[in-house]
């Protein structure tokens, strides 16, 4: 293992201004993250793999079943 190297780098890095790190570890960890929320539904919207959706009838009305009214959860706002 080559310790010198290690260390050299890491001092380096640690010189680097925070925006400078910042995009050191996008470019490290470009390939193993995952994509964001914004990305995916970009894809989601783009993409064409979802048009089938377009062409699909409709499964419920406002004819069908009763009316959903909302409650109050005593867990708060989030569910």
């Amino acid at each position: 293992m080559n310790t010198k190297l290690v260390e050299s780098i890491t001092q380096v890095i640690f010189s680097l201004s925070k925006d400078e790190q910042a995009l050191l570890r996008e470019k490290l960890f470009l390939e193993l993250s995952e994509p964001s929320t914004e990305e995916l539904m970009k894809l989601a919207q783009t993409g064409e793999s979802l048009n089938f959706l377009h062409n699909e009838h409709d499964l419920y009305t406002l004819e069908d079943g009763e009316a959903v009214t909302a409650v109050e959860c005593k867990y708060g706002s989030g569910f």
